[in-house]
């Protein structure tokens, strides 16, 4: 079954707001086996709404709408919709409970113009609102429509999720026959093309109604096996058995086969060794010890980190020879191993990672240039440390997250071959 989503707003158009509710939606549909085929946005104007929402419900059985509920004179998609099918409004009365307990909870009086928010749309069944005011509404249109589903739902992020997950989503399920198995499989360490090639025989014999799909970003590619079917223990076998297959050419640098992130899999690694890490940071400013200490529980194995910018603060926190930053330069291996080292000792962890570089824009040389990274681990049982150099391409922020990312690719790499033996 096909659906669209219909996106109200100027915002929208103008670049002052990312549709991220039309993601959110795509993907929850796609989850329950009903395919995606436009996402459409468009202006505020009722003549507009009126125009999209026609050729929308002539097209596709579902169309879900979000914006244009409120109490704001900008809003209008409900008054869109009246003029479309040519219906009336009516009171509801759990509507008006809702918005009366919510303002009251507040300490708000309820305007006429909140009032008209209890006005639903004649022949609707209701979607309650659990995060604001404006209910959602799910409308079946006659002819010329083919009695194809309308959902209309509030612009809010928040209150858009609570009525997909409540409501909207069971009642879809409800009409859909169709199966969809998604496995990601998250890697690191190879890029797209690579990865292709590895996998070539793969792909050129998928089972039918198997794809593959390649989504590639700044800390890894993430590959989506795809499986649609309408025999459930079928669909998760073909999907299964894809993923194995890929596993047993690439599973050399996949770190999950679940929404479980980078992060999260090192984490549960070092928990599992029983391992503390610290970390010595320069370019990254922090992001390494921020991204470790984004998972629940991290304390349990990160204990410190060091941001020494400037080469006095990595002479006095962590005691790198300031001969040693003279004779190389900050940005160099040689550094990054003393920095490791150091933060060994001042931390006492078990592990110790450290980054220095040049994330520009300034600051680049011929011979050391933007993009240029110098990390190390160290590990205490054995005093050894482990150094590289790379480069990267990409403006500040993306370069830190890239220097960021190679640095706990070489922890993860460490606690992968030690896991293996």
């Amino acid at each position: 079954m096909n659906a669209e989503i219909v996106s109200v707003g100027n915002e929208l158009l103008n670049g002052r707001k990312v549709n991220s509710n039309a993601s959110f939606m795509a993907a929850s549909l796609a989850g329950i086996g009903i395919k995606v085929v436009r996402v459409t946005a468009c202006s505020d104007e009722e003549s507009e709404i009126c125009q999209v929402l026609d050729e929308s419900l002539r097209r596709s059985e579902f169309v879900l709408v979000t914006g244009g509920l409120g109490p704001t004179a900008d809003d209008r998609t409900k008054k869109a919709v009246l003029k479309l099918l040519q219906r009336g409004l009516v009171f509801d009365a759990p509507a008006y409970e809702n918005l009366a307990t919510r303002m009251k909870r507040f300490g708000r009086e309820i305007s006429p113009s909140l009032h008209d928010q209890a006005m639903v749309i004649e022949g609707s069944t209701v979607i309650p609102n659990t995060r604001g005011t404006a209910a959602g509404m799910i409308l079946s249109c006659g002819e010329p429509y083919a009695n194809h589903s309308l959902v209309l739902m509030p612009g809010v992020p928040a209150e858009m999720k609570a009525m997909m997950e409540l409501t909207v989503l069971p009642f879809l399920e409800g009409h859909s026959a169709t199966v969809i198995i998604q496995t990601p499989v998250k890697s690191v360490g190879i890029g797209e093309t690579t990865l292709s090639e590895l996998i070539a025989d793969v792909e050129d014999s998928l089972p039918d109604g198997t794809t593959l799909a390649y989504l590639p970003h700044a800390a890894g590619v993430d590959l989506i096996v795809n499986t649609i079917g309408t025999d459930r223990e079928w669909a998760e076998r073909d999907n299964r058995n894809v993923v194995e297959a890929v596993l047993l050419r690439a599973g050399r640098f996949v770190y999950a086969t679940t929404e479980r992130t980078f992060e999260e899999t090192i984490g549960e690694m070092l928990t599992a060794s029983g391992m503390t890490v610290a970390t010595a940071e320069s370019c990254t400013g922090g992001l390494v010890a921020s991204r470790l200490t984004d998972v629940s529980g991290s304390s349990a194995y990160f204990l410190q980190g060091f941001v020494v910018y400037s080469n006095r603060a990595k002479e006095s926190a962590l005691g790198v020879p300031g001969e040693l930053i003279e004779k190389h330069g900050a940005v160099s291996e040689e550094v990054a191993r003393a920095m490791a080292l150091g933060c060994l000792e001042k931390s006492g962890a078990e592990l110790a990672l450290s980054t220095t570089g040049i994330a520009g824009p300034a600051g680049g040389m011929t011979e050391k240039p933007v993009g240029m990274l110098c990390l190390a681990l160290a590990e205490k049982a054995t005093g050894k440390v482990r150094s590289k150099t790379l480069y990267m391409h990409g403006d500040r922020a993306l370069n830190k997250l890239r220097f960021s990312q190679a640095v706990l690719r070489e922890l993860w790499e460490y606690l992968r071959d030690m896991q293996q033996g």
